[in-house]
């Protein structure tokens, strides 16, 4: 059987009061598509509504978009996927071989507090199994605890977006929370490259990237990690 990596994305339009449209940003959920389902891979996507989740309009803009952007928005399937998604409350963890919570600012606003996302990053991460994020998505994984009560992250290396590219991006003063600031709140081992620099850290099974350049190279570790973890339980 393919491994099933399920994508969880955000179902958040607006981005707070300023009046923009938002979602999830594109080439953090079309680049790592292409990668694990080109590698093979069963990919279902879900959000915490379901059905049609938005994709945020600045990232489908040129300066922005890639050619894997333009590959998801014209394929069939793809784009099913996000007009159908899965509303997350029906999504159990059997089958599946890690979450990754894709990125978009919105995600600031449903993520931290949904209680299906903390349940599959707790019990996913109990197993063995990939728990991944990048940027914005990784605030998902603030909420969980261990069974000590303890936060998941801490003492765990992680990245997100980092404090100085919200600030950047004009978005500091408008998400209801930092990613960056989160993490350290919760002491995980926190640690970024410089803006918009691809930065990918691995703590398996926790596999977070901190931005759109860092979505290539994310998927390829979750995937060089889970075909040696097969090849290994094959032996």
């Amino acid at each position: 059987m393919p491994k099933k990596i399920l994508f969880i994305v955000t179902s958040h339009g607006e981005l707070g009061s300023s009046g923009n449209a938002s979602g999830s940003w594109l080439e953090e959920l079309a680049t790592p598509y292409w990668q694990f389902v080109d590698a093979g891979f069963e990919v279902a996507i879900a959000s915490p509504k379901g059905g049609k989740a938005p994709i945020d309009p600045m990232s489908l803009e040129d300066a922005w978009i890639s050619d894997n952007g333009r590959r998801f928005l014209g394929d069939a399937t793809a784009s099913a996927k996000m007009n159908g998604t899965q509303p997350l409350e029906s999504i159990g963890d059997e089958g599946l071989d890690g979450i990754f919570l894709v990125g978009g600012t919105a995600t600031t606003w449903d993520f931290p507090h949904n209680p299906v996302i903390k349940r599959l990053a707790e019990t996913l991460f109990a197993r063995g199994d990939v728990v991944a994020g990048i940027c914005h998505g990784v605030i998902g994984l603030v909420q969980t605890v261990d069974p000590n009560g303890e936060p998941l992250v801490k003492n765990r290396k992680l990245t997100s977006i980092s404090n100085a590219e919200d600030v950047m991006m004009g978005v500091d003063k408008i998400v209801p929370v930092l990613p960056e600031d989160m993490l350290r709140k919760l002491r995980a081992i926190y640690s970024a490259a410089q803006p918009f620099g691809a930065h990918v850290v691995c703590d398996a099974p926790f596999f977070t990237g901190q931005n759109p350049a860092s979505a290539e190279p994310l998927a390829k570790q979750i995937i060089d990690h889970l075909e040696r973890k097969a090849a290994a339980a094959a032996a």
